[in-house]
């Protein structure tokens, strides 16, 4: 055998005496510059590994040298930013949440901060958009149970709706007129019949009476003779197009019959007074606040 190293034909470069297949491995070695950058990113990860936290242990990891931590860092820009918003903090806690509308920079503050709790306590139930859905109301109509007005809306929050354990909740039930016997099915039906003329989904539909005394005698006191609602009494409108159960008379009558009742927890023990002002002002500058 030859000693003499094998050339390419082709390119005339040396190979390395790899062959496979018939194909052999041209001697290309790499840059020299690009070995000695590749060596200094080798010097550089053990110095940066000695001098940072970074290699994990058993039951612990390297500290550094350098004495670094993310989270001492990270705990120093909360801190800060902490201290850049006390002033305002203290602001929205002395300031009643009717008056903070009327200063610009309080506003935008608390708008933002309820945006941000908005998103972690609310909106699994009221939607990312506020738009509600099926049993949740939407907090972007001009529609609300218990009024719309920031005090309201205080409130509510605060207090929530059929939230056994505060006793300042919002309180308000439906009875079941068809589960305690109180109406039969026919005159159930009429009623939801009557509940969708109101609202202008039955426009064929001719009461000859009765079933519009029946809801003066056992709806009116809640819902009002007109069926525009009450809010002082938690009590829906019955005349426009907002329906948190469904408008279909089938799903009118089953609420009839057997009314399901939502619970809102109540955020005033939880998250605290500023952060339910700041709820309080996010939710009415939606757009349907009154």
């Amino acid at each position: 055998m030859s000693d003499k190293p094998h050339v390419d034909e082709i390119s005339g470069v040396e190979t390395t005496g790899h062959e496979w297949d018939g194909i052999r491995e041209l001697n290309n070695p790499l840059p020299r510059w690009w070995v000695w950058i590749f060596y200094a990113t080798i010097v550089f990860s053990i110095g940066y590994a000695i001098y940072y936290p970074s290699i994990p242990l058993l039951n612990d990891f390297t500290k550094g040298v350098g004495g670094y931590s993310s989270r001492a860092e990270l705990n120093q820009e909360l801190d800060a930013a902490a201290a850049a918003k006390a002033g305002l903090l203290a602001r929205l806690a002395e300031t009643d949440v009717t008056e903070i509308p009327s200063d610009p920079e309080l506003m935008r503050f608390a708008v933002s901060g309820g945006a941000a709790a908005y998103r972690v306590n609310c909106s699994q139930c009221h939607g990312s958009g506020a738009q509600g859905g099926f049993g949740y109301p939407n907090l972007n109509d001009d529609a609300w149970l218990w009024g719309g007005d920031l005090q309201s809306l205080y409130t509510t929050i605060a207090h929530g709706i059929r939230f056994e354990t505060d006793d300042q909740t919002r309180y308000s039930e439906m009875p079941a007129f068809g589960r305690d016997g109180i109406l039969d099915r026919q005159q159930i039906k009429a009623l939801a019949l009557y509940v969708r003329s109101l609202a202008g989904l039955d426009d064929g539909w001719v009461d000859a009476g009765e079933t519009e005394q029946s809801f003066l005698d056992n709806c009116a006191a809640c819902h009002g003779e007109d069926g525009k609602g009450m809010a002082m009494m938690g009590a829906p409108n019955l005349t426009d197009a907002i329906w948190l159960y469904g408008s279909e008379t089938d799903q009118i009558i089953r609420q009839i019959s057997e009314p399901r009742h939502g619970v809102m927890p109540a955020w005033g023990d939880r998250l605290g007074d500023v952060t339910v002002k700041q709820l309080t002002l996010y939710v009415h500058q939606l757009g349907g606040g009154e």
